[in-house]
């Protein structure tokens, strides 16, 4: 098994619950339907970060926004202020919410695009059915030469994927292996077809193997192992980039632990598709 020798981890969150106004659902102001989230609940800094990934040579990381409304951009040119000092976030993902027109959410979006000029590579939008916002804002994310983040469920994948499909020059990532909810085979079955659908859209649609700790409750390899496999079958290896959500998923286990699991469950890849999943489809997607 050839060695993991670098790591470029695809999506983290910094954030510190005493901003209760940034992140209201740590601090018990809002519903995430997730159990017990107090593993989460912690100052999680670059420092905290690079501390808990020691072993794994990570090189850079993708931060995402977590940070409330009105705050995304304020968290935006904070964490574009933390890289110009140390040099990470490599980049940075924002977020976008419906607003009372599509001018005005385009017009987030550039507020960001400013705060964030060097690094800014696109968003995700948690509010909007299926994690795809309306098709102005599509072709303005297209036009900038921006990433959309698809955040949303396994009953939303189908309808996500017939949203986009009309979008062949967007760069889409599916977050969070398309974030299934249980692990009941019925729940696999159609995870398995939105899966599918997305994937076959085309080489513009990659997928970040994150998020899977969240809804099984485990990071062991016999556990990830039929969603990961699945993943890279219908995307491959240079469609899919691994990415560690700490510290959401830091509930379930610690860094080691996780990428030990991913470790494992491609040790029968060559050492070019190891790379891709470890470090160079996620430098490719996010241009960092």
């Amino acid at each position: 098994m050839t060695e993991v020798t670098r790591v470029v981890d695809a999506h983290v969150h910094l954030w510190d619950p005493a901003r209760a106004e940034w992140y209201p659902f740590l601090a018990g102001a809002q519903e995430l339907n997730m159990g017990d989230i107090s593993g989460m609940v912690r100052k999680f800094d670059e420092t905290t970060y690079f501390a808990e990934s020691a072993k794994w040579h990570v090189e850079k990381f993708v931060h995402v926004a977590a940070a409330a409304a009105p705050f995304t951009v304020a968290e935006t040119r904070e964490r574009d202020e933390l890289a110009q000092a140390t040099g990470n976030p490599a980049a940075i993902v924002g977020s976008i919410g419906p607003a009372e027109s599509t001018a005005e959410t385009i017009a987030s979006l550039d507020e960001q695009v400013a705060a964030s000029p060097d690094r800014f590579r696109g968003v995700r939008a948690p509010a909007y059915d299926a994690g795809v916002p309306e098709p102005e804002v599509l072709r303005a994310l297209q036009e900038r030469d921006l990433v959309l983040d698809v955040m949303t469920h396994t009953d939303q994948l189908q309808p996500a994927a017939a949203a986009l499909a009309d979008f062949g020059d967007l760069t889409i990532v599916v977050e969070h292996t398309g974030w299934p909810e249980t692990s009941s085979d019925d729940e696999y079955q159609r995870w398995q077809t939105g899966m599918a659908a997305l994937a076959a859209l085309g080489t513009n649609v990659s997928c970040k193997l994150s998020g899977l700790a969240m809804p099984l409750g485990s990071m062991a390899v016999d556990v990830f192992r039929p969603w990961i496999e699945y993943c890279l079958e219908v995307f491959g290896p240079d469609r899919c980039m691994f990415a560690s959500n700490f510290p959401v998923d830091g509930m379930h286990g610690t860094f080691d632990d996780l990428y030990g699991t991913y470790e494992e469950l491609t040790a029968g890849l060559d050492a070019d598709d190891r790379e891709k999943l470890f470090a160079t489809t996620a430098e490719r997607v996010y241009r960092c």
